[in-house]
């Protein structure tokens, strides 16, 4: 299977302020973890391991005395990740460092692309201490991307399980988005795909009027998108994705 195009890359909100916005507009998906972290992260305090960093674009949201860690796997390539020396690779299995080292964990976007979320979270656990909180996102109503890194879409059912087997307790589990969001979003990625200039010189004789005819109804959902988020309107039971926070649990002596 071929991958058309690869998600743009996140950067920091803080790299350009205006550019961020107008891009939340319509990445749906962006725009609510982005509301997500903003408040949960600006209260936190000790250190923080941030999973799967990319181009750590969620540092910027942390207090200045948080101690900000960032790891991803050597892979990091296959997914149109680019160098930066703060941040750390490793194997993708065994987290560099001891036990209990940290405070609190983010992952975001990233247990999708994990083969043994199972393992992986178990791992992560292990570098908390106990108590810490671990802030987790991932996507529901998301397109395959990063071929073949694409392994999972998990319901809020199993995403519990998965991480109370693993040694967390669960405090929240958020559906990120609804139905009218998700229908937005899978508009935005075909207008996207029809547009994308890849594509043959013969099939953009049709491609280009249906996306022509198609903008009118991508702008409506997306207003209606933005309308249900901001006003809490639409079904739950088809969102973009969910946002979790957890805790590794206290060992009982």
């Amino acid at each position: 299977m071929n991958e058309n195009f690869q998600p743009i890359a996140v950067n920091s909100p803080h790299d350009s302020p205006l550019l961020f916005q107008l891009r939340c507009i319509v990445d749906l998906q962006l725009l609510t973890i982005y509301r997500f972290l903003s408040i949960e992260l600006k209260n936190l305090s000790g250190n923080i391991l941030d999973v799967g960093a990319g181009r750590a674009p969620w540092k910027s949201l942390l207090p200045l005395h948080v101690d900000y860690v960032g790891i991803d796997v050597y892979s990091k390539d296959d997914f149109g990740m680019a160098n930066r020396g703060d941040i750390l690779l490793y194997d993708g299995i065994t987290l560099p460092f001891g036990s209990a080292e940290f405070d609190n964990a983010m992952c975001i976007e990233v247990l999708e692309h994990v083969s043994d979320p199972a393992v992986f979270l178990s791992e992560l656990c292990r570098v908390l201490k106990p108590g810490a909180a671990l802030f987790l996102t991932v996507p529901w109503a998301a397109r395959i991307h990063y071929v073949p890194h694409d392994y999972h879409r998990f319901t809020r059912f199993r995403l519990k399980s998965l991480l109370e087997s693993s040694g967390f307790s669960v405090e929240q589990i958020l559906e990120r988005g609804n139905d009218i969001a998700t229908i937005s979003n899978k508009l935005i990625v075909l207008q996207a795909s029809l547009l994308n200039a890849k594509n043959s010189l013969i099939s953009i004789f049709w491609r280009i009027p249906l996306a022509l005819l198609l903008l009118p109804l991508v702008l409506v959902f997306l207003v209606a998108a933005h309308y249900s988020i901001n006003t809490k309107r639409g079904s739950l039971t088809d969102p973009l994705g969910y946002s979790i926070i957890a805790r590794r649990r206290f060992v009982a002596s």
